[in-house]
């Protein structure tokens, strides 16, 4: 039997459940996700890259920009491009206002990708999102997670006190 830990306030407690519910039940969804018959044209991680250029404008995005976006490492999304650029999905070039800098721009064939897969996702999205919450609890898990993201640039970075 384990002894909760007194040192913490309630409100680390509540903080600490509150993020392990949230982790939780991303790694069952995202399980749940990788399972599904989807993925025949592009990898989850490929279909990030392509969703998040998608929503950019022109589709076309800063690699660092597309870095912030998405959960890698920088190297590994150099990569990922490189090969995504191998099948003609995206475009790297060089921006006119910086020479060291790369723009990558989501292809008319990876639109296409992109939408195909989509499609199919959302429904599995319908399918395990709403399938646990109604219209109005969808609605606000939206708004808190949206509150709870948009907080973090106005809150410090956490440094140990020990």
């Amino acid at each position: 039997m384990t002894t909760p830990d007194t040192t913490l306030s309630g409100s680390a407690r509540d903080a600490a459940r509150t993020w392990e519910a949230l982790f939780r039940t991303q790694v069952t969804l995202m399980r749940r996700f990788q399972a599904d018959s989807v993925w025949s044209e592009v990898s989850m991680r490929e279909y990030d890259v392509l969703f998040t250029l998608s929503r950019a404008a022109s589709c076309t995005m800063r690699l660092r920009d597309l870095n912030e976006s998405v959960l890698m490492a920088q190297s590994s999304l150099s990569r990922l491009v490189e090969r995504l650029e191998d099948r003609e999905l995206v475009l790297r070039s060089v921006p006119d206002d910086d020479a060291r800098g790369t723009l990558v721009a989501l292809t008319e064939t990876g639109r296409r990708v992109q939408r195909a897969v989509g499609r199919r996702h959302v429904r599995a999205m319908e399918q395990y999102v709403g399938g646990a919450l109604d219209i109005e609890e969808q609605a606000e898990l939206t708004r808190l997670l949206d509150k709870l993201r948009g907080a973090q640039v106005g809150i410090a970075d956490w440094t140990p006190q020990d």
